[in-house]
C-alpha cells in the first residue's frame, strides 16, 4: 500500500522553521487599576437608580410617564405664581404645606410606576446576587435604592415649592414669611418622600412581577387614603369628631397631613376643620408613627434582601 500524500497544510507545517513558530498567550490579565471600593459602588448604584426613576439612560418610552408627572406637578405652581404676580396679591392662594397633599394622587402614581422599576427587575431577572458579589453588600444595595427613591420623590415634590417661593419674591411678598413657610413645606415633603419611598419599595420588593408591584403600591397609598377619608367623613357626620384624628393614623397621606397640622402650621384637610385636627400631643403620635413606618420599611427591605441575595 502506497503512503498517503500529505496535504498543503501539512506540507506547510513541515516546511516551517523554528524561527517561524509563535506561541500566543490569550489568557486573562489581572486587573491592576485603581479599586474604588464599596462607597463608589454605592454611589454608582444610587446615581443609576435616581436617573432611572426619571427615565434617564433608558429608552425614550421610559421617560414619558415620569417627565409627564413632573410637569403635572409643576404646572399648578406656575399658575399660582402667575395669579399672584398679575393680581399683586399679598399671599399665595395655596400654602406650601398643602401642595403635596393636594396633588397626592400624582405622587402616588409616580411611586407606583417607579418603585417597581427600581427593584422588581432585579428580582425578576435574578441579578441581585450579582450586586452582592464583592465589594457591595446588602446594606449598600438597600441604602442606595432607598436614598434614590427618596431623592426622586423629593425632586418631584420640592420643585413646585421652589417655583412658588421664587414667584412670591417676584410678587414682592414678605421675604421672611415666605422663607419660613417655604422651609416648612420642604420639611413636609422630605418626610413625605421618606415615607412614600420606603412604602413603595417594600411593596415593589415583595414580588418580581412589576404589575403586581404597581397594584400593591396603588392599594397601599391610594385605596388606604380613600378608605380613611370615607371613615373620617362618617365619623364627622355622626358627631364622633374626636375619632376623626385617630382614624387619620391609618393612611400615609393623612399621616403627613396630621404632622403638618400639628407642627408646621398647615391648615387641616380633615372633616370638621381645626376642631378635628390633631394637637401637639396627638401630633407627636402621628410623627412617631411616620418615623416608625420609615424605619420599618428599611428593616423589611433588609430582611427581604437577606433571602433574595443568596
Amino acid at each position: 500500500m502506497s503512503p498517503q500524500t500529505p496535504g498543503p497544510a501539512q506540507a506547510a507545517a513541515s516546511a516551517a522553521t523554528p524561527a517561524d513558530t509563535r506561541i500566543h498567550n490569550i489568557g486573562y490579565r489581572s486587573y491592576d487599576g485603581p479599586r474604588l471600593g464599596r462607597s463608589a459602588a454605592r454611589r454608582a448604584l444610587f446615581s443609576q437608580s435616581l436617573r432611572g426613576a426619571y427615565g434617564l439612560g433608558r429608552s425614550a418610552k421610559s421617560k414619558v410617564l415620569p417627565m409627564l408627572l413632573f410637569a403635572v406637578m409643576c404646572v399648578p405652581a406656575l399658575i399660582i405664581v402667575a395669579v399672584a404676580v398679575f393680581t399683586k396679591s399679598s399671599k399665595l392662594v395655596m400654602e406650601y404645606t398643602q401642595y403635596a397633599v393636594f396633588l397626592q394622587m400624582v405622587i402616588s402614581i409616580f411611586v407606583a410606576s417607579q418603585a417597581p422599576q427600581s427593584v422588581s427587575r432585579d428580582l425578576r431577572f435574578r441579578t441581585v446576587p450579582l450586586y452582592f458579589a464583592r465589594p457591595i453588600e446588602r446594606v449598600d444595595y438597600v441604602l442606595a435604592k432607598f436614598a434614590a427613591m427618596t431623592s426622586a420623590l423629593f425632586i418631584l415634590t420640592a420643585s413646585p415649592l421652589l417655583i412658588m417661593w421664587i414667584g412670591s419674591l417676584l410678587a414682592k411678598m414678605d421675604f421672611a414669611d415666605q422663607a419660613e413657610m417655604f422651609g416648612q413645606g420642604l420639611v413636609s415633603v422630605a418626610l413625605l418622600s421618606l415615607l412614600f419611598g420606603g412604602i413603595g419599595l417594600v411593596m415593589a420588593a415583595l414580588t418580581p412581577r412589576r404589575g403586581f408591584g404597581v397594584a400593591a403600591v396603588i392599594a397601599t397609598l391610594v385605596i388606604s387614603y380613600g378608605a380613611v377619608s370615607t371613615l373620617q367623613g362618617i365619623a364627622y357626620g355622626t358627631d364622633h369628631i374626636g375619632a376623626v384624628k385617630w382614624i387619620g393614623l391609618f393612611s400615609p397621606v393623612t399621616l403627613i397631613g396630621g404632622v403638618q397640622s400639628a407642627f408646621l402650621g398647615a391648615p387641616t384637610q380633615f372633616p370638621g376643620g381645626e376642631g378635628a385636627a390633631p394637637g401637639t400631643g396627638v401630633g407627636a403620635i402621628y410623627l412617631l408613627v411616620v418615623l416608625a413606618l420609615i424605619a420599618g420599611s428599611y428593616g423589611v427591605l433588609m430582611r427581604r434582601y437577606r433571602k433574595v441575595g443568596l
